[in-house]
């Protein structure tokens, strides 16, 4: 039922998702969908833990309502020598 819940959520843009902005690479990254912000807040550390394995810089962490059309955004002008790797997915 959860999921169900959490699938109506995110198709009318009431799911809470984790969006992860970083500098290096210049990315952002949304996990989620999550039926409510404390479930979504609490799934935060493990996503930044990844990315610092990844070596990404200046991990800055917004959890929120949104509805993303893309989960990852890559800014490959600005990033030169910097491989962006498809290990993230939605992880609910």
């Amino acid at each position: 039922m959860n999921e169900l819940w959490t699938s109506f959520l995110s198709a009318v843009g009431f799911a809470w998702w984790v969006e992860v902005t970083t500098d290096n690479p210049r990315c952002v990254y949304y996990f989620g969908p999550f039926p409510n912000q404390k479930t979504a807040a609490t799934h935060q550390g493990g996503y930044v833990e990844d990315l610092e394995k990844e070596g990404a810089t200046n991990i800055r962490i917004d959890v929120k309502r949104c509805k993303p059309s893309n989960l990852t955004i890559y800014d490959e002008k600005v990033d030169v020598g910097f491989k962006v790797s498809g290990v993230f997915s939605s992880q609910y």
